[in-house]
């Protein structure tokens, strides 16, 4: 492998090349609209299930299959990602998963029945779970070790926006026009990216003498799609210990501990996964702290909607504009957290991000009130205590510091990792994420769901409203009292989650990177 030119190791200079200059912000618009793409899909589809119950005339289960398998397929492929983009190249494999992402948007608008829009929503995956590592991988090459920061920053956008305006996005196309162009919206877009990306992404040199782990990838792959399923089907079951989750999750967890003892005692030439990164002591407090950050973040996201739709009586596109603050608030402080993180580190940016919304989520616990009142209005009046000044303001404050939490911490993990590592690097942060955010999501699911089921006033109104009889004011007056209790407990759950964050949030690094080192000097 070839060797610096440069004799010393000098400082970086603090001068317009630390700046993101035009061929790399050109680059990263190629690599924001496939993210955007791809994480809008997500929570974009979340707001259509109850449509496609009606147009389908399916079960709930049924729809929920169609973010279930799309999930499943993204943990399957992101595996394979570091290998395919050492051996085909990822401009080339880039361009792949942009086409495959798009043609399983058309074939999803054209579904007539459920479960063919189940299996072109796992074509989407395919294709939508390669966009964000590969986009890393791209970024950071293009951008240079010294500027990583302002790369995550940029990168970060679709992965923290994407969450708060896919509802608001979701709820009004379907309100304008109808649920096909939840996807047909995705065909200008990924057109555009494709021929922008053969425009703009410079051509790189693949590998071609890697060969691929074949049996890595019989063990890994189904492994974590095994453990997501089971995880993501403890809210349907409402319990752990149900057979569908521990059977399917244990025998995930198997596959995969297979993988990591094969890969560590007799080691693949080309791992699918290269466990030997776990040297680099930086990126392992990096992992840890995504891992604890994911489960807590993409958990409690599910919340913020649903307090507002069932208990403000808000619109899908009403409960997305409120959420808009916490968008607002991440798109202050990213830009500075990126150029902030270069400069000085990414963990003092990480613990003040943090601190900043266990602060908005402690602020989220007091939407739990008292027993409601007899009359109906002032029910909704009682439950309605936290005004929406006061929760607006406190996502704004979330917002705030999520602009300065996830990426710094994407970017304390690769920025001492040498080029060819980036890829597998930048592999193990997304299946991290994506695995901590679907535990998150089921954890959260399961807590509110539960805190229902122990009211028999919310099982009373909701029986009520199923049957279409009335429902006493005063059974409604408690029921959404219990549901707000239930909604405060887990937004008590959130914030000690996210608090958690701190402890190896302090052990990140704390001054300006040093440059790029070879695999050899990985160990601290």
């Amino acid at each position: 492998m070839s060797t610096d030119t440069a004799p010393t190791p000098a400082p970086a200079p603090r001068h317009d090349d630390d700046k993101l200059d035009k061929n790399v912000l050109l680059v990263a618009g190629v690599v924001v609209l496939g993210a955007i793409m791809s994480i809008l899909d997500i929570t974009v589809v979340s707001v259509a299930q109850p449509t496609f119950q009606a147009d389908f005339d399916a079960t709930p289960a049924q729809t929920a299959w169609t973010m279930t398998g799309y999930t499943l397929a993204l943990a399957t492929v992101i595996p394979l990602t570091g290998w395919a983009a050492d051996r085909f190249g990822t401009k080339r494999l880039y361009m792949l998963a942009v086409g495959l992402f798009t043609a399983g948007s058309l074939l999803c608008a054209a579904a007539t029945t459920v479960e063919m829009l189940t299996l072109f929503r796992v074509l989407q995956g395919l294709g939508g779970g390669m966009l964000m590592p590969l986009g890393m991988t791209i970024m950071t090459r293009a951008a240079g070790p010294h500027r990583i920061g302002r790369v995550m920053a940029v990168l970060g956008v679709p992965m923290l926006l994407g969450p708060i305006f896919g509802p608001i996005l979701g709820g009004w196309l379907i309100d304008i026009a109808s649920w096909h162009w939840i996807f047909l919206i995705n065909l200008p877009i990924g057109i555009g990216a494709i021929v922008y990306a053969a425009k703009v992404l410079p051509a790189d040199a693949p590998t071609p003498s890697e060969r691929f782990d074949f049996v890595g990838m019989l063990l890994l792959s189904p492994g974590l799609a095994l453990f997501l399923y089971g995880v993501s089907s403890i809210p349907e079951e409402g319990t752990v210990l149900a057979a569908k989750v521990l059977v399917t999750a244990a025998l995930g967890l198997l596959l995969v501990a297979a993988f990591v003892l094969r890969t560590l005692k007799a080691p693949p030439e080309h791992p699918l996964m290269d466990l030997h990164l776990f040297r680099n002591r930086t990126l392992t407090t990096a992992v840890l702290a995504m891992s604890l950050f994911a489960i807590a973040f993409f958990g409690a996201s599910l919340l913020f909607p649903q307090y507002f739709l069932f208990l403000r009586d808000e619109t899908t596109l009403g409960a997305g504009v409120l959420l808009a603050p916490q968008g607002i608030g991440a798109m202050l402080t990213m830009p500075v957290a990126g150029v902030l993180t270069d400069r000085i580190g990414p963990g003092k940016i990480v613990m003040s991000g943090i601190s900043l919304i266990v602060v908005g989520m402690a602020m989220f616990t007091q939407v739990s009130v008292g027993p409601g009142s007899v009359e109906l209005g002032e029910a909704f009046a009682k439950v309605g205590d936290p005004s929406y000044a006061y929760l607006i303001g406190a996502l704004f404050v979330m917002g705030l510091g999520m602009g300065g939490t996830m990426m710094p911490i994407m970017t304390s993990a690769l920025q001492t990792l040498s080029d060819h590592e980036i890829a597998r690097g930048s592999t193990l942060m997304n299946i991290t994420q994506q695995v901590a955010a679907s535990i998150g999501t089921a954890v959260f699911s399961v807590l509110l769901t539960n805190g229902f089921k122990d009211s028999p006033a919310v099982g009373q109104a909701q029986a009520a409203m199923r049957d279409g009889t009335p429902v006493e004011p005063g059974v409604l007056a408690q029921g959404l009292s219990d549901m707000s209790e239930a909604f405060g407990s887990s937004f008590v759950v959130a914030t000690v989650l996210v608090a958690l964050v701190l402890v190896p949030a302090f052990f990140l690094p704390r001054r300006k990177p040093a440059r790029q080192v070879e695999p050899g000097a990985l160990v601290h």
